[in-house]
């Protein structure tokens, strides 16, 4: 009989989509654009609810915004925003849809810029993930100074939707920032 592994309180339920979540993506570093871009679009729909809404709409999300590809979502016009607008399937926030559209233009700009939009994006860490020791759910933070310090860059630049707090679960998401609690397997991977 195989031992259960710990997790993460937050995966540690019966809900199987946010346990696979947990085990297999958040927190793992992640250097590719294109998978970079899909989590910075989920995070800024998130805001305000909880990322197991968001979750549950991924696959609509990746239908509606193009598989999240980037060339194709700054090409979006007022057509797309009112189909986006009448889908179901995803959160049906007018700010939130015109941000990604707009982000999309801002995200390719940055890449142009640095060659990848990782390479801009892991330069607020050194390159390398920040590694919290969280023991309970009161020790995660809302944000951190690279958070604010990347905010405040991301609006200099024209990006919309992306705060501290925002970018702070995308730097969790995305392994810049190591908040796996302590004893959970993940941990250390």
């Amino acid at each position: 009989m195989a031992i259960p592994q710990k997790r993460c309180v937050w995966a540690d339920g019966d809900d199987g989509l946010m346990r696979e979540y947990h085990d297999t993506e958040w927190g793992a570093v992640l250097r590719d654009d294109k998978k970079i871009f899909e989590f910075l679009c989920l995070e800024a729909f998130q805001a305000g609810l909880s990322w197991r809404t968001i979750l549950y709409k991924r696959k609509n999300f990746k239908k509606a915004f193009a598989g999240f590809d980037p060339v194709k979502i700054s090409k979006f016009g007022k057509k797309d925003s009112e189909r986006l607008m009448k889908d179901a399937g995803i959160v049906r926030n007018r700010l939130k849809i015109e941000a990604t559209l707009h982000n999309a233009g801002k995200f390719l700009e940055v890449k142009k810029e640095f060659g990848t939009f990782s390479k801009y994006m892991w330069s607020f860490v050194g390159g390398k993930p920040i590694k919290n020791k969280i023991r309970t759910m009161k020790d995660i933070a809302p944000f951190n100074d690279e958070a604010v310090v990347w905010a405040k860059d991301l609006k200099k630049r024209g990006f919309k939707f992306l705060g501290p707090t925002t970018l702070y679960a995308h730097m969790q998401a995305t392994g810049m920032v190591n908040d796996h609690m302590v004893g959970c397997f993940r941990r250390k991977k």
